[in-house]
């Protein structure tokens, strides 16, 4: 699973990536654009660096940022499927990707948090 999610993380960049490529460059465009591929890449490097954790804290706090990162991205597909008709199938699956990590995410947390709950007690 680990691995899996460390290639969907990156496949979920490069493919915002891809995407963001096909933007008219425009000074308005520029702007969503620049936040989408900053906060997509960002989904990967911070889930490949929650994996190299000094401790389950640790691990907790990056994957938050994950989850931000990921729900950041969503919000700048959304703002995309709002300003353009264009490319409407390519950004409902960008979205549906999006949602699917940021599940993964958030139940990894909620695992890791009884985990360190449960190592307390």
């Amino acid at each position: 699973m680990k691995n899996e999610l460390i290639n969907r993380t990156k496949l979920f960049a490069l493919d915002c990536w891809k995407f963001c490529f096909k933007i008219p460059k425009s000074r308005e465009y520029n702007a969503y654009v620049n936040q989408l591929i900053r906060s997509s890449s960002s989904v990967g490097a911070n889930y490949r660096a929650s994996q190299r954790a000094k401790s389950t804290a640790d691990f907790i706090n990056k994957l938050k940022i994950v989850e931000e990162e990921v729900d950041e991205s969503i919000y700048w597909l959304e703002i995309f499927e709002e300003i353009s008709s264009d490319f409407k199938k390519e950004i409902q699956t960008l979205k549906s990707e999006g949602k699917e990590l940021l599940a993964i995410t958030v139940s990894s947390i909620n695992t890791a948090r009884r985990n360190l709950k449960k190592s307390r007690d």
